[in-house]
Parts: structure tokens; C-alpha cells; sequence
């Protein structure tokens, strides 16, 4: 049995590797899984871990205090799932001390997001445009889409950062994209104005949410699928709103 510092540094990194993890929009069985084996490599057999969308609990066995973390913020972060998960593999191979793994983790939530919000906005505007060919559009439609594809993910970087609600930067966003949508149909620079909405509001669009509270269900983890569902279903229901206003003025 480790000394009780030992243990709680070993906690510690077990803690913040599930919470990192839920930060960056992993599933929720990864989450638990991934704290359940780096626990039974330091030793821990009788180790429980449970995550939920806002929080992770772990207790190292019978004789220990559970401990909680609370998940404030969620987005997604794939670099940063997989840089974790090469860290777990690493210390349940015994390839790095638990001190090493804990250092690691320190760095991977020091770094902040791994895309600058202007290469965020770029791809987002080339995606944007890529979207009008898929959805069958014409070519003259694509500066319309790159444009309001870009500018409304800018708002949604501006006003999430300003207000903090993710749900009114997703309302505000898509209103700015419908609006410029209609008035490039409008001023002879687009001609379809449902595909230049549609296509530049698929940035927006929370498919990997969906997705995971799919593969939550499945999994049977039925409080995270439900909540994660419900949070991607508020989100269509921002961008549909918006576009909804967008057109009944313009």
C-alpha cells in the first residue's frame, strides 16, 4: 500500500485525467475506463470510478474517501483525448511513474485550446464553402457560404467568450449567418439562399454531441446519453431559432 502522499498524488492524476478527458468531449465509458486502469496498475483492485457531464467520482477501495472533481466546461478536443490516452497506456505499461504521468497531465491542461480561433475561423469558412458542393449548390455560391460561415463563427467565439452562455453564442451566430445568407441572395451574390444556410451553419452543427450520447446510450450510461443529448438537441434548437428569425425579417 502507498504511503497516504503517494496516494493522494495518485489520486490526484487519476482525477484529473478523467476530467480532462470530459472536458475534451470524450465518452463517458473512456472516461471511466480510463481511471479504472490506471488505478489497477498503481495497484488499486478495488477501484470504482463514475463520470457524469459535470462531474467525475472516484474511490480508490473501501478504506478511502471518494473524491469528486467538477467538469464546468465541455468542448471538443481530440489532440488532447489522444495525448491522454497515450498517457494512460504509458503508465498502465509502467512506462512512466505516476509522478511523470501527473506532470503530463499538469501540461495538457495548462495548453489551452490546440487551434487558434483564427485558424478555427478558417476552417470553419472553408468548410463552409466545401458544404455548398456537397449539398449540390453552384460554385457561385461558395463565397457567400465562406463568408457567412466565417463571420458567424467569429460572433460565436466573440459572444461565447463575452457572455459565457454557449447557447446564445449558438442563437446569435446563426442569426448573423442567416441574415447574411438572405441579404447575399438578395444583392445578386448568391443564389440559393438554403444552401448558403445550411451550408455555413454545419461548423455549428453538434454532431460529435450527438454522437457521443449515442455511444453513451449504448453503453448504458443513460444519465450522461440522456444529458448529452438534450444539450446537442438545445443546440439545434438555438441554430434552427435563429435561422427562424434571421429569415422572418430579412
Amino acid at each position: 500500500m502507498s504511503s497516504p502522499q503517494n496516494q493522494r498524488l495518485e489520486i490526484e492524476c487519476f482525477l484529473l485525467a478523467g476530467k480532462l478527458l470530459m472536458q475534451s468531449g470524450a465518452e463517458t465509458f473512456r472516461v471511466e475506463d480510463t481511471m479504472r486502469r490506471m488505478a489497477i496498475s498503481q495497484g488499486y483492485t478495488d477501484a470504482v470510478s463514475y463520470a457524469t457531464a459535470t462531474g467525475v467520482f472516484f474511490s480508490a477501495g473501501h478504506d478511502t474517501p471518494t473524491r469528486i472533481v467538477s467538469v464546468t466546461s465541455r468542448s471538443f478536443h481530440l489532440d488532447k483525448i489522444s495525448r491522454i490516452n497515450d498517457i494512460s497506456r504509458k503508465l498502465t505499461s509502467h512506462q512512466l511513474t505516476v509522478e511523470e504521468a501527473y506532470e503530463a497531465l499538469l501540461r495538457i491542461e495548462a495548453s489551452g485550446y490546440t487551434i487558434r480561433p483564427a485558424m478555427q475561423i478558417f476552417f470553419a469558412a472553408m468548410a463552409s464553402g466545401s458544404f455548398v458542393l456537397l449539398f449540390q449548390g453552384g460554385f457561385h455560391d461558395i463565397p457567400a457560404a465562406v463568408f457567412a460561415g466565417g463571420l458567424g463563427y467569429i460572433f460565436l467565439l466573440l459572444v461565447q467568450q463575452a457572455t459565457k452562455i454557449k447557447f446564445f453564442a449558438e442563437f446569435i451566430s446563426s442569426l448573423i449567418i442567416g441574415c447574411l445568407a438572405a441579404a447575399a441572395v438578395h444583392l445578386g451574390l448568391g443564389t440559393e439562399t438554403d444552401k448558403i444556410i445550411i451550408s455555413a451553419v454545419m461548423p455549428l452543427v453538434p454532431g460529435v454531441a450527438i454522437t457521443n450520447a449515442l455511444r453513451d446510450l449504448i453503453a448504458g450510461h443513460m444519465v450522461s446519453g440522456v444529458s448529452k443529448g438534450i444539450e446537442a438537441f438545445l443546440t439545434a434548437l438555438c441554430i434552427g431559432s435563429g435561422i427562424a428569425v434571421a429569415l422572418s425579417f430579412m
